[in-house]
């Protein structure tokens, strides 16, 4: 008997940390940054980064197959004004995208819009009817609210109001939230839309703080409902009524692989991690699965780290005059979530925004941070990852609105190996253009759906025998542009 009495005194072996390794980090040293979001801004096929700064100059990183030189200057984005937010999209359907900037209040307008002319980008505010005098930005959404084909833009707010700009033909902004349902008056930090009643329109959840309930807002035809009490998103996951807690970001992903949208919270207070029933209510299990830490905390980010075919979760502290809250990466293990932050990035004090892209193009994603502390820099990690294991995932490019659904299946079967959606509103205040990534725990082919809800109908279209590869595909739904 004395084997097993010595085998019960041994430690238990934990799984080793992800390893996220700093790149360039003499390039990405500065601090005080507040928000950052990935786009192909110049075409040559790999992911580029604008990084907004509070008070310096705001940075856009050319990628060049991973390798980062700063170019906004030359690029007309190099504002020094505070920067809030950011969101990437293709408002005016030339194929290159455009960005929507978000700054604190101050000299000029709080919104500022740049359409990409290729090598340069034009300050179009004025002209497109986005001009905002006044008004604390958050999360800034590009989504296709009516179904036209054209991007309308929606504006969380601090301190007013929420806004809808509604794009028409001319390429104008006329705002509407109140005539739908949506100039909700509450403390309004993160937002983001998928189709929760698969019905074809897309709803939207909005975090809010200050002990405000959350909003879920159910599109009913073009006006929209909120339904946040009976869906059990009203706290998600904190305290309703509290003045110290409240909601920054919410996440929409399959955590539990069941192929309905589930929702994470980054809160005031502690997370939540909300698992969806197809068209009924949600169910918080931040606690069971061990994800519910107490703290601050800005951006919620689900990616799979590891390439296991199961969503992990990033989560990070934020700072406050007195305290800095660490950031997490939750490593989902058997039914539940462990904490495996390395250490390296609990050295980093804490951050603000929070992106996973494949800035290297091996087929895994890698992590780039924003940390509002002076000496926090604004880091960007690659994940070091096996080559065999790094290649089996699929990333794929949706040439549709966000909100776009990708369902991945093991090739000529309906055995479905993942869902995710489209960036409809991510990070600290921003909205990427960047491919949907599915790791795979084996290299087998499979089948890529993607679905649009399109207005009232969802339109979908299906990619055949697909190799994994750290390659993106592009996926073009018929008769959606």
């Amino acid at each position: 008997m004395l084997l097993p009495a010595l085998l019960l005194a041994l430690p238990t072996l934990q799984p080793a940390p992800p390893q996220l390794e700093p790149l360039q980090p003499e390039t990405f040293a500065a601090g005080g940054t507040l928000t950052n979001a990935f786009a192909d801004v110049d075409g040559d096929g790999d992911l580029d980064l604008f990084v907004g700064f509070n008070g310096a100059a705001n940075r856009l990183y050319e990628n060049a197959r991973g390798a980062f030189r700063d170019v906004a200057p030359a690029w007309g984005v190099a504002d020094a004004r505070p920067t809030r937010a950011a969101a990437w999209s293709d408002y005016d359907g030339d194929g290159d995208p455009d960005l929507l900037v978000g700054f604190t209040p101050g000299a000029g307008g709080v919104l500022r819009l740049y359409r990409n002319e290729g090598g340069r980008f034009a300050d179009v505010t004025a002209a497109s009817g986005l001009a905002v005098d006044s008004g604390a930005v958050r999360q800034p959404a590009w989504v296709d609210v009516d179904g036209d084909g054209d991007r309308d833009l929606f504006v969380a707010f601090r301190d007013r109001p929420n806004a809808l700009f509604r794009q028409d033909s001319a390429g104008r902004f006329t705002e509407v939230a109140a005539s739908l349902g949506l100039a909700d008056p509450r403390k309004s930090v993160g937002a983001t839309w998928f189709d929760f009643e698969q019905d074809g329109d897309l709803d939207l959840v909005v975090a809010n703080q200050d002990g405000d309930a959350n909003g879920f807002f159910v599109n009913r035809g073009g006006r929209f409902v909120d339904r946040a009490d009976s869906l059990g998103v009203a706290g998600g996951g904190r305290a309703v009524g509290v003045a110290t807690q409240g909601s920054v970001r919410p996440c929409v992903a399959d955590f539990d692989g069941d192929g309905v949208a589930d929702l994470a919270f980054a809160n005031y207070g502690r997370n939540g991690l909300l698992l969806g029933a197809r068209g009924g209510a949600f169910r918080d299990v931040g606690a069971e699965w061990g994800v519910a830490t107490e703290g601050r905390h800005d951006t919620c980010a689900p990616a799979d780290v590891d390439h296991d075919g199961r969503l992990d979760l990033y989560v990070n502290g934020t700072v406050s005059a007195t305290e800095s809250w660490r950031d997490w990466l939750f490593v989902r293990e058997g039914g539940a979530m462990a904490d495996r932050t390395p250490a390296n990035v609990l050295a980093l004090n804490a951050s603000h925004g929070a992106q996973w892209a494949d800035v290297d193009g091996d087929g895994a994603l890698d992590l780039a941070l924003a940390g509002t502390r002076a000496d926090m820099p604004h880091a960007l990690l690659r994940n070091v990852l096996p080559p065999a294991v790094a290649r089996r995932s699929v990333q794929v490019r949706v040439r549709a609105p966000a909100g776009a659904e990708v369902r991945v299946y093991a090739a000529g079967t309906r055995r479905r190996l993942a869902a995710r959606w489209t960036d409809a509103g991510s990070g600290y205040d921003a909205q990427s253009m960047a491919p949907v990534h599915v790791g795979l725990p084996t290299a087998g082919r499979v089948d890529v759906e993607v679905t649009v809800p399109n207005g009232r109908t969802r339109v979908r279209t299906t990619v055949r025998n697909v190799a994994p590869s750290a390659r993106p595909i592009d996926v073009r739904v018929p008769g959606v542009r």
